[in-house]
C-alpha cells in the first residue's frame, strides 16, 4: 500500500499537468494502456479472462469507473493536497462497508476519529473563496464510491487473480468513457502523450499493488495508510504548481491524517 500511495502520487501529478484534457478522457487513456498490460497478463498466465466471481468484479469496475472521473475533476478544479486529502477519506467509507459485509469489529471510539477525519475534509475549505464546496462534496462521493470499489475487491480476494481484478476496471471504464468522449474530444499534443503513458505506467503498478494489499490483510488495517499521499501532494502541489494553503486548510489536511493513523493503531489492537 505504501508503494501504491507514491504511484497513485505520481499519477496525480500527471493529471494536473494535463490539465486541458476532459477527466472522462483522462480516465479513458489510462483505462486503455492498463487494459493492454493487463491482458498481456492474463495471456501470459492463462487466466480466465472474465475471472469467476462476475457480479463483484463487474462492480469493482463500474465503482471504480466513477470514483476515478469524479477525483479527475476535483483534482483539475482544487489545490492537489486537497483534492487528494478528500479522496483519502474513502478508507472511512470502506471500513463502514466493510462492518456489514464482512463484519469487521469497529470499536466506538473509532467513530469519533472518522468524525475527526471529516472535520478535517470541510476544514479545507478554509476561507479561500476559489476552493468550492461544490468540488468538496464531488470528492467525497468520489470517496465513497471508492469504498464500493475497495470491497469489491476484498470479494474478489479468495476467487480471482490480482491481474483479473485490475482488468475488470478498464474492461469497464473503456466503453462507457469511449461514449462519452464522443462528445468532446480533445487531442493530445507533443509531451501530452508522454504523460498519460507515464499515467497508465504508474497506476497499473499501484492498482497491482492496492490489490494485493487489500487481497492480504484486513481492509481498516491496511486502506488508512493510502492517507501518506496526501503528504506527498502537498509537496508536490507545492513545489510543482506553487499551491500555498492556508493555516485553516493544512490544519484539515492534518487532522484527517491525525483521525486515520490514530484509528490505524486502534485497528492493529483489535485484529492483532
Amino acid at each position: 500500500m505504501l508503494i501504491a500511495s507514491v504511484c497513485f502520487t505520481l499519477v496525480n501529478t500527471c493529471v494536473k499537468f494535463l490539465h486541458h484534457i476532459p477527466a472522462h478522457e483522462l480516465v479513458f487513456f489510462r483505462s486503455a494502456i492498463s487494459f493492454v498490460i493487463c491482458l498481456y497478463f492474463v495471456i501470459k498466465y492463462n487466466l480466465p479472462f472474465f475471472g469467476n466471481n462476475k457480479k463483484w468484479l463487474a462492480l469493482r469496475g463500474l465503482f471504480g469507473c466513477f470514483s476515478l472521473v469524479l477525483f479527475f475533476v476535483t483534482i483539475k478544479n482544487l489545490p492537489l493536497a486537497s483534492a487528494t486529502t478528500i479522496q483519502y477519506l474513502s478508507p472511512i467509507f470502506t471500513i463502514i462497508i466493510a462492518l456489514f459485509l464482512f463484519k469487521e469489529i469497529v470499536k466506538p471510539v473509532q467513530w469519533l476519529f472518522f468524525a475527526i477525519a471529516l472535520l478535517g475534509c470541510f476544514l479545507i475549505k478554509g476561507f479561500n473563496n476559489d476552493i468550492s464546496f461544490t468540488y468538496i462534496f464531488l470528492g467525497l462521493f468520489s470517496a465513497c464510491l471508492s469504498g464500493f470499489a475497495y470491497n469489491a475487491i476484498k470479494m474478489c480476494a479468495s476467487t480471482d487473480h490480482t491481474i483479473t481484478i485490475v482488468m475488470y476496471f478498464p474492461m469497464i471504464a473503456l466503453p462507457i468513457m469511449g461514449v462519452w468522449c464522443l462528445f468532446d474530444w480533445v487531442i493530445p499534443v507533443g509531451k501530452d502523450w508522454l504523460l498519460l503513458l507515464a499515467m497508465g505506467i504508474f497506476v497499473q503498478i499501484a492498482q497491482v499493488c492496492m490489490t494485493k494489499a487489500l487481497t492480504s490483510s484486513a481492509t481498516s488495517l491496511v486502506m488508512p495508510l493510502k492517507y501518506l499521499g496526501a503528504i506527498y501532494a502537498f509537496l508536490v502541489g507545492l513545489f510543482l504548481f506553487d499551491e500555498r494553503l492556508e493555516w485553516i486548510s493544512i490544519a484539515g489536511i492534518l487532522l484527517v491524517i491525525v483521525g486515520v493513523l490514530t484509528n490505524t493503531l486502534i485497528r492493529r489492537k483489535i485484529v492483532g
